[in-house]
């Protein structure tokens, strides 16, 4: 299949699709502060139910990555990340603050209170889950989820006493903390079975900004634990550290380079974004897709990972931007740190807007839509489990539906969607419908953002990869590019094609503002992100959005 690449026409700016933070860099840096963002529906009014491959679904955005005072390195109260989710438009959250020992020693109660508390006020605005920003053994960060029950608590005090490489002092790269890594997995995944936690789900965050978590553990890990690890975080949070206004460093923090531990065969382009995604995901025929080759059902989202803003938060005079040595510095005059209590006392804002020192608030900018069975923790874990969920920048859409059918069958059970596979007996006539919503109201740096171009990528599913550290996937490309910079409102696009082998289709968008050759070349990606060059990227003007996969085989 020849790829059909599409130049988005560039033409005269539109000042309507503009608001006035456009100059300097600061368009929605977050220098509007909260008040200035418009308060999101109640719950039950956000759901578009814009894809139904198997009866009835509710569409709700949410956040898995974001953190709360009793990190070491933030500070906003559970109940202040609660309101400003809701306030960027969230249904889901999950307070993954990071495993530590202060944290083992002092926060999971209070923390625990915190979360019911939050969960109470927020009842029918918002679903609040638990979790952990998880130092897995011989890794980087990961978020572990969980959902509601009455041993919460009590299971992650377990997991952080045993299993977090920061308390435990796992953290380098040997085969004893890889071997910690699958035991603290398979802890998981007991826990489910014995029915101390009613689920439990782990993706890596960020997997290759410091390039150690290798090819062969991701493999290891959803293989040792296959229901509890789902996929990673395909696209970073703090892109805010992009912007002048912010730090004017890489997004999603990529700026560094390989260390000790990291894994040889990543590339130096490996550890920056791509038009802000993660190179894992960004890279066509890349890790992601060799994932999706072997018939993986590995999934992406996006998080904010959001920490902190400006404050008087800390009496010692420290520089907002510099993070490190907060958790011994005295924050009262009793002397009282984050190491010896657990806790940072929430922000004080000073008559000043919040500007996040490297992510937008919550919503603002990254959401992961999934499509639940109905509003419930349970059902978002489920979704995000079975794969339906798609993500955006900036609100770049307002929807996403996308369904693989046998031609001529639309609508029966001969269709599935996002996350399902299409099973088919002999080769046969099939076709992809791709329902998009374009956005219609301005997005939180009050931009109306345009969708550009969408772009089809399929790939062949062979089976296990022979090399556990294996990054490519040869026969995956993109086939199909649609010009939509002329479209808005409800617009349908098709491929037909035959099925003669296993394969998986997913789709990507962009505004069309930054683009180039795919990593691994015009062949296999024509136009596709751009790497993202440190303290150059403007966020809001390279918006994407990423579907997950359906897959389709040969019974």
């Amino acid at each position: 299949m020849t790829p059909e690449p599409v130049t988005p026409a560039s033409g005269p700016e539109r000042n309507d699709r503009r608001g006035f933070l456009r100059g300097a860099g600061l368009a929605g840096a977050g220098v509007l502060g909260a008040a200035a963002v418009p308060a999101a529906p109640a719950r039950a009014d956000r759901g578009t139910g814009n894809g139904k491959p198997r009866g009835e679904l509710i569409w709700l955005a949410g956040d898995h990555h974001l953190h709360s005072q009793y990190s070491n390195d933030a500070m906003f109260r559970i109940d202040d990340q609660a309101r400003r989710a809701v306030v960027g438009g969230l249904d889901w959250i999950v307070i993954t603050d990071h495993g530590n020992e202060a944290f083992a020693a002092h926060s999971i109660a209070p923390q625990r209170e915190a979360i019911l508390a939050a969960r109470e006020s927020y009842d029918d605005q918002l679903l609040i889950f638990s979790g952990l920003e998880w130092n897995i053994p011989a890794g980087e960060h990961t978020t572990l989820m969980m959902a509601p029950g009455a041993a919460e608590a009590e299971v992650l005090q377990e997991f952080v006493d045993s299993y977090d490489a920061n308390v435990v002092g796992a953290r380098d790269g040997t085969p004893a903390h890889e071997a910690l890594a699958i035991d603290a997995l398979t802890f998981l995944q007991d826990t489910v079975a014995s029915k101390r936690l009613d689920d439990v789900l782990v993706l890596p965050n960020h997997p290759a900004r410091k390039g150690i978590d290798s090819p062969a553990e991701l493999r290891a890990w959803q293989d040792a634990a296959p229901d509890v690890v789902i996929g990673f975080e395909g696209a970073p949070g703090h892109q805010a550290a992009a912007l002048p206004a912010g730090m004017a460093r890489g997004r999603g923090l990529y700026d560094g380079g390989p260390g000790e531990y990291s894994f040889e065969g990543y590339p130096e382009e490996s550890y920056r974004t791509w038009g802000g995604f993660d190179w894992m995901t960004a890279t066509v025929g890349g890790m992601w897709d060799s994932l999706l080759a072997e018939g993986r059902k590995w999934w992406i989202t996006t998080t904010s990972d959001g920490h902190q803003g400006c404050g008087d938060w800390v009496k010692n005079p420290v520089d907002e931007l510099d993070q490190t040595g907060y958790s011994d510095r005295p924050y009262n005059d009793a002397g009282d740190t984050f190491d010896s209590t657990g806790v940072y006392p929430p922000p004080v804002d000073a008559g000043r807007p919040v500007l996040e020192y490297s992510s937008f608030t919550p919503g603002a900018y990254n959401k992961t839509w999934v499509g639940a069975t109905d509003v419930s923790h349970r059902a978002v874990m489920e979704a995000m489990r079975a794969g339906r969920m798609w993500v955006s920048f900036g609100d770049l859409i307002a929807s996403l539906e996308m369904t693989l059918q046998v031609a001529g069958n639309r609508g029966n059970r001969f269709t599935v969607g996002m996350g399902e596979t299409l099973e088919v007996k002999k080769p046969t006539e099939v076709e992809l419908t791709i329902a998009i919503e374009t956005a219609s109201h301005v997005n939180y740096a009050g931009l109306l953002p345009q969708l550009a171009r969408v772009d089809l990528i399929l790939g062949a599913v062979d089976g296990p990869a022979e090399d556990p550290d294996t990054t490519v996937a040869p026969a995956t490309r993109v086939v199909k590019s649609w010009d939509t910079s002329q479209e808005s409102g409800s617009i349908e696009l098709t491929y037909s094609f035959t099925l003669e082998r296993d394969v998986y289709l997913r789709v990507r968008g962009t505004d069309g503002k930054r683009s180039q050759t795919g990593y691994l070349g015009a062949d296999i990606d024509p136009v596709g992100p751009a790497i993202d060059v440190p303290g150059e990227v403007n966020p809001w003007e390279d918006l994407w959005f990423y579907s997950n996969p359906i897959f389709a085989r040969m019974a």
